[in-house]
């Protein structure tokens, strides 16, 4: 029986990702920052005794440190996953900062980096030895984001920019470990993390010598969220690639999740960046 671990299980991808993959026959640790997101969990999973939820804040390295001695138990009682380790790793924790850039605090941009970078690849550190054992497989969740930044966006398009980075260099440097590694790259998903984004837009505060720069930013940054929001794809649509990515003979590097991800990657591979740049203020509004 194959072992997964998912993190960022409580809502949207992860959520989907989970009960998707429980449904398939995986045993898969839920990582759930509350218990009530890992009870719902296991009440919607089609094999209740094969969605196990585990406390895990991907910033924390003592939670870290205890799903790591989770599933190294659970791949000795049950002989592991497939080889007596972790089959897969789904990187899926994150968070999204937006506003201009001048305006955003350090410590915004820290929590930024925490969890989408540095959380990522602590986990992914941990898990190496059991991923290791059974030849395993690691996704990393990252965004179209990660292949073009837009404004008022800089913060969580580096971000995904850097989980990019690690992706190409982890396919490589894990080579000869016989574990693959690819990058999920949707575009608009619709997901809580929209609502989260339109509150944290709502909070922008304008120094009143900044007006003039940027006192229309929080009204377009609410209806390209909302718009976002609105024609995003189902969860359960990148659940799905996930879900192919890890029954396949080999992962592709990458793979590209709705038409606008892919829409946008086209036109920013034809158009000059100064051309992009117009055409991006343009749906910006500003």
């Amino acid at each position: 029986m194959r072992l997964a671990l998912v993190t960022g299980a409580s809502t949207g991808i992860g959520r989907a990702t989970a009960l998707r993959l429980v449904a398939s026959g995986w045993t898969v640790l839920a990582g759930v920052r509350d218990e009530a997101a890992g009870e719902q969990l296991v009440r919607d999973a089609a094999a209740a005794e094969r969605m196990l939820p585990v406390t895990l804040d991907v910033t924390n390295p003592q939670q870290v440190d205890d799903v790591m001695a989770r599933v190294d138990e659970l791949a000795g009682e049950r002989g592991g996953g497939s080889s007596g380790g972790l089959d897969a790793l789904v990187n899926n924790a994150g968070i999204g900062v937006g506003g201009p850039l001048e305006l955003l605090s350090m410590e915004d941009l820290r929590r930024q980096f925490d969890v989408n970078v540095h959380g990522q690849v602590a986990v992914t550190q941990a898990m190496l030895p059991a991923l290791r054992r059974a030849h395993g497989r690691i996704v990393f969740l990252s965004s179209v984001g990660g292949r073009v930044a837009m404004a008022f966006t800089a913060a969580y398009a580096a971000s995904k920019h850097a989980i990019e980075a690690f992706g190409d260099a982890l396919r490589v440097e894990l080579h000869s470990s016989h574990i693959q590694v690819s990058l999920i790259e949707p575009g608009s998903v619709a997901t809580p993390i929209w609502d989260k984004g339109r509150a944290a837009a709502e909070r922008v505060s304008v120094p009143e010598e900044l007006v003039a720069t940027y006192g229309h930013v929080p009204a377009a940054m609410d209806k390209v969220l909302a718009d976002t929001a609105r024609r995003g794809v189902p969860p359960e649509l990148v659940a799905e690639t996930i879900e192919r990515a890890l029954d396949s003979r080999r992962m592709r590097a990458r793979y590209v999740v709705g038409r606008d991800a892919r829409m946008m990657i086209l036109v920013r591979r034809l158009l000059p960046d100064l051309v992009f740049d117009r055409l991006a203020r343009r749906v910006l509004g500003v």
